[in-house]
């Protein structure tokens, strides 16, 4: 079930929904998903669905990686990428082969600790991994060519929006029971939103656990 065949099969769906982006499906089609969940979910990895990961939380639909990801590098070269919400690492791995650094934070304490190893082990040393709440970014590294949120808030966090370099983007779901996936634009005058598509995540929450 984690096959070649299967993969292409994987590939070949996201081609049909619109993802356009060569390098992009060439990291869907690398990165080994089936490592990214539990063992008893292995058989489903590259079926293009979200799957549970513990804690209330999932690892994304591949369609939503690979678009999101696709999103953040049609505004140009990636230096330094934030990433809220580590889950899995999945999201993580698929950006570490476009970004030379990546700061990717988790609220949960155990999900970071598996993010973290399973990197690892595939050997993608660009990403610093940080315990926090991503209400509030990370000061201290802005500002950042792309952000990207893995979770939705009612609002966009004024804090994010103040780290983003200039040209930078942040792609991110906004809302409650309906959600939107905006990329947020900054430029000298201000910034720019897009609205992409309608979009099903789990919310955004504040406080460590």
């Amino acid at each position: 079930m984690t096959s070649q065949r299967t993969r292409e099969r994987l590939i070949a769906r996201l081609q049909d929904q619109g993802i356009t982006n060569f390098a992009v499906l060439d990291a869907i089609r690398s990165i080994p998903r089936h490592l990214f969940v539990d063992e008893a979910l292995a058989h489903r990895a590259y079926e293009d669905t979200a799957l549970p990961i513990g804690h209330n939380q999932t690892i994304s639909q591949p369609y939503i990686v690979a678009r999101m990801t696709e999103l953040l590098l049609q505004g140009g070269p990636l230096n330094k990428v934030l990433e809220i919400g580590t889950g899995s690492g999945y999201q993580t791995a698929v950006l570490s082969a476009f970004a030379s650094e990546i700061y990717s934070l988790e609220r949960i304490k155990a999900l970071q600790e598996k993010a973290r190893q399973r990197l690892r082990a595939l050997r993608m040393n660009n990403v610093v991994f940080r315990y926090a709440d991503g209400n509030v970014g990370l000061q201290e590294k802005a500002p950042f060519d792309g952000i990207l949120a893995a979770a939705a808030p009612a609002e966009v966090p004024q804090e994010l929006l103040e780290q983003l370099a200039v040209g930078g983007r942040l792609i991110i779901p906004i809302g409650e029971d309906q959600q939107k996936l905006y990329r947020i634009t900054r430029s000298e005058q201000g910034y720019h939103r897009e609205f992409i598509e309608d979009v099903r995540f789990v919310p955004f929450r504040s406080g460590l656990r």
